[in-house]
Formats: structure tokens, sequence, C-alpha cells
């Protein structure tokens, strides 16, 4: 028997759902998509980088590991990046909020910062993380977004410009630059190999 795809056309209708399991999903399109199970490298990523952002000052109200950022397209579309750095008016607006979700009327967080999953040129992973993603962010107005990939041994730096992102690659010993937290002190092998 064939079941038919949840589909929804709110952020409050997936809000609301629970399919009664620990199940992660991205909504994307007003479609479930259930993510694959993290890679414990990934996880280590993310926390590494949590402890950093903190070293620099960064509040501990600012700094959130799996928060959700609803994003403006066709369809109802919300994504879960690896690591947040909200911005004072982000944190501010996620405060008082009833979810963890940052939705379009919210400010846009500092920085996002993506694990890549592996995958090719033209599979799901691939796209998602280098195609969909720098578009989606980019259109919510985030000014800076890390994609680190382990696979491949960089950190890509994008930085907004008026409209699309402006991409810089770090790798080995290179110091990452970054133009939000320009005192980071982080080479690109620090932030792969999790410290």
């Amino acid at each position: 028997m064939t079941q038919a795809k949840q589909r929804f056309n709110t952020i409050e209708e997936y809000l609301d759902y629970d399919d009664g399991t620990d199940t992660r999903y991205e909504l994307v399109d007003g479609e479930l998509i259930e993510m694959p199970p993290e890679r414990p490298l990934n996880r280590r990523i993310a926390i590494f980088l949590l402890a950093e952002f903190l070293k620099l000052g960064v509040p501990t109200d600012q700094l959130s590991l799996k928060t959700q950022i609803v994003i403006t397209s066709r369809k109802v579309t919300a994504r879960e990046p690896d690591f947040v750095v909200l911005s004072p008016e982000c944190a501010n607006a996620l405060e008082g909020a009833s979810s963890d979700i940052i939705k379009t009327d919210m400010p846009a967080p500092s920085l996002v910062i993506e694990v890549v999953s592996p995958g090719e040129p033209g599979t799901d992973n691939y796209d998602r993380d280098y195609v969909d993603k720098p578009k989606e962010y980019a259109g919510r107005g985030i000014p800076e977004f890390w994609r680190v990939d382990p696979s491949r041994a960089v950190v890509a730096v994008l930085s907004l410009g008026s409209e699309t992102y402006r991409v810089r690659e770090f790798r080995g010993t290179d110091a990452i630059v970054s133009p939000t937290f320009s005192n980071l002190q982080l080479t690109a092998e620090h932030v792969l190999s999790a410290g």
C-alpha cells in the first residue's frame, strides 16, 4: 500500500506536525524531507565552532545548534543548519517565540554554517548544499554563510553582496577570513578536524 506524502501549506501546519518519532526533517516546497543520519564528524565540527564563538565573546543566547530558518520561496520551506549565530535582533525575536524557528517576519541571523554531507554533483546532498541553500539563504538576507565540506577538505565563506554570495575558499593552514567576525582565529584544518 502506497502512502501519500505529507504536504504543508503553512509553517504553522508544519510546526503542529508530530509523527511520533525522533526523525529529523526539513520542509522543502511544502514537503517533508527526511534528513539523513548525522555523521559524528559533522556534529563534532558544529560543537567545536560553538566553543570557538563562545571564546570570541558571542553571548550564549546568540548561538544555536539546529535552529530552523523559514526560507522565502514559492512554497513553504524551512531549513535546519548545523550551527547558527543569531544577530542580537534575531535572538530577541526568538526569545518570546513559541518555537525554535526563525520565521520570515523575524530579523535574519548573522551567520549560518552548514557541514556538508558527502555527495557528488547531481546528488540530493550536493545540490541541496551547493545549489539550493546558497540561493535560499541569500534570498533570506543572511549576510554570511559557511559551507564546511570535510569530504573535499574545504571551508567556503560566502558573503552576501547585493543579491548573491561571493565565495572564498580556505584549505589546510589557510586562516579563515570572516567579514562578520574579523577577530576569529581559525584555520581550515582546525575546523575540518573539529580542533
